[in-house]
């Protein structure tokens, strides 16, 4: 097999464009493509690029998770979104109710949730959302109010922001968050005040808990979605973060403050209907004064199906979910805004706090495995363009969270994330370029491992294998099954938790030095021990 491109000669390579075809006889498979030759990779001489946090890879639980409300609706088979059960207040201004469910109050304290978040640790939670800009928090200890004050959309009680400061402890997920901007916390003249903020600092401190990082609040450029008031504008949005800054710096210096958390500025803002036209990042860092210690943004490369009203807006299809071109625009956004931070705050480290494979939920196979190949090459092409920190929209709630709200059973993006925080490291390293389109190399070193090297080798073509020259012996971990299905399998066993939610043993193969044949549409980890590279010593 390893030399099978010798074999057919110079004309059949010219003919096929550097591969062949291997057949399958007698099995009635369609043929599968080899290339033609290896790529070669070093492992000892990979050049450190950059490093990242060690919270690296992160997630997002909604506030309206937490307070229960009417968040993304799961899809009926066929794509379609399901009905809303009756109408309901909950939806964003300007969105259409039936796109949206109501969820109860999610339980922290659950053993499972808690067991399958602790093994992605260390990490943030990322606790906001849209429906953060506009909730009120309850701190008497009381019953809470049937329904919000005037000025506020839900109500977030103290019992269950406790259980946020006690699932953080429990699974070492340090929080960010955001405050609530709407009428209710505005003075006389309009301009925010931190009366919401000062209650749910104290109460996390009470609770012996603590804030890593917030954001003033939700996306800011979109505030009309947002609970914003009325004719919210840039000026606006500038004397607010005054406040905020002000207040944060007197009240809770320790917490840092990222923004702007922008999305959508470039390849989505200019398609959204009229009545949902934002402001742009700039205008919001030009009205703001200096004070940011993260600059954190927002991706989403497109809508899904549900707002599919957005015309021009980017949707993915399967058929398009594994190409370049769509794998790339995180690329595109991250360079949009790191121009941005490099004018308005120069030297912050870069956070992107909120993504997943689609806004409005995700795609009806967000779930599957086709989305691993765009969340993990998203986290090796960012890592090693400098970003510190990735938040994944959502751990546990909609068509794109990690895991299945309802079962608690980890999907396909589970998975890639736990071989991710078992193998890569915080030292970033340079993998080289593979020289084929669609096969995506990244290398970091490898986690607890001095001297090793983790190689992540995407395979994102449907037909063609590929295949690596590796002068090391290393473990492998593959995952690979159907494109359109919430299985898969590593090394070729599917993975499921147990009854009880334990995690499976996650054992690599042995691969020895030489030639890896990647089979197409696969992803594979090389833990490699022995790389002995100087930058991970």
């Amino acid at each position: 097999m390893a030399n099978r491109g010798n074999v057919t000669g110079n004309r059949l390579l010219a003919l096929l464009g550097g591969a062949v075809f291997v057949g399958m006889a007698g099995l009635g498979a369609a043929p599968v493509l080899l290339a033609a030759s290896p790529v070669q990779v070093s492992p000892a001489t990979m050049p450190r690029v950059g490093t990242v946090d060690e919270r690296f890879q992160s997630y997002n639980i909604e506030m309206v998770e937490v307070t229960g409300g009417r968040f993304w609706a799961p899809y009926k088979s066929g794509g379609a979104a399901a009905p809303a059960e009756q109408p309901k207040p909950g939806a964003p201004v300007g969105m259409d109710p039936s796109m949206y469910r109501y969820r109860p109050p999610v339980d922290l304290s659950n053993a499972r949730l808690r067991k399958l978040a602790a093994a992605l640790g260390p990490a943030y939670v990322r606790v906001s959302g849209t429906w953060a800009n506009s909730t009120y928090f309850d701190d008497t200890g009381g019953p809470a109010p049937k329904t919000p004050p005037e000025g506020f959309g839900d109500i977030l009680t103290g019992q269950q922001w406790k259980g946020v400061v006690d699932f953080s402890k429990a699974v070492d997920a340090e929080i960010v968050t955001s405050f609530a901007i709407s009428p209710g916390v505005r003075d006389a003249s309009g301009v925010w005040t931190p009366v919401e903020a000062k209650k749910l600092v104290a109460a996390t401190k009470a609770d012996g808990g603590s804030i890593a990082a917030a954001e003033m609040f939700n996306e800011p450029n979109f505030a009309s979605l947002g609970g914003a008031p009325k004719g919210y504008d840039a000026e606006a949005y500038g004397r607010d973060f005054k406040a905020f800054l002000a207040y944060v710096r007197e009240a809770a210096p320790e917490m840092k403050v990222a923004g702007p958390s922008a999305v959508g500025d470039i390849g989505m803002m200019d398609h959204m209907p009229a009545s949902m036209h934002g402001l742009h990042a700039e205008d919001l860092l030009r009205a703001e004064e200096p004070g940011l210690d993260v600059f954190s943004y927002h991706f989403y490369g497109g809508v899904s199906q549900r707002c599919a009203m957005m015309a021009g807006i980017p949707h993915s299809t399967p058929e398009t979910a594994l190409s370049s071109e769509w794998l790339s625009l995180t690329v595109r956004d991250e360079k949009y805004y790191v121009a941005l931070r490099d004018k308005y705050a120069p030297g912050k480290p870069m956070w992107l706090t909120e993504t997943g494979e689609t806004a409005c939920g995700g795609n009806p196979w967000a779930s599957d495995f086709i989305d691993s190949f765009r969340y993990l090459n998203q986290m090796g092409v960012l890592a090693k363009r400098g970003v510190q920190v990735i938040m994944h929209n959502t751990l546990d709630a909609s068509d794109y969270a990690l895991i299945d709200e309802t079962t608690l059973a980890p999907r396909p993006n589970y998975w890639a994330a736990l071989l991710w925080r078992r193998t890569m490291g915080t030292t970033v390293l340079d993998a080289g370029d593979s020289g084929a389109e669609n096969l995506h190399l990244y290398a970091q070193c490898l986690r607890n491992v001095p001297g090793g090297v983790a190689l992540l080798a995407i395979n994102a073509d449907r037909t063609a294998s590929a295949t690596l020259d590796v002068p090391a012996k290393s473990e492998r971990y593959t995952l690979s099954g159907e494109l359109m299905s919430d299985k898969v399998s590593l090394n070729g066993k599917e993975l499921n938790v147990t009854a009880s939610g334990d995690l499976p043993e996650i054992r690599g193969k042995a691969q020895k030095a030489g030639r890896v044949e990647l089979a197409p549409a696969t992803i594979t980890f090389l833990a490699i021990k022995g790389a002995n590279n100087a930058a991970c010593r």
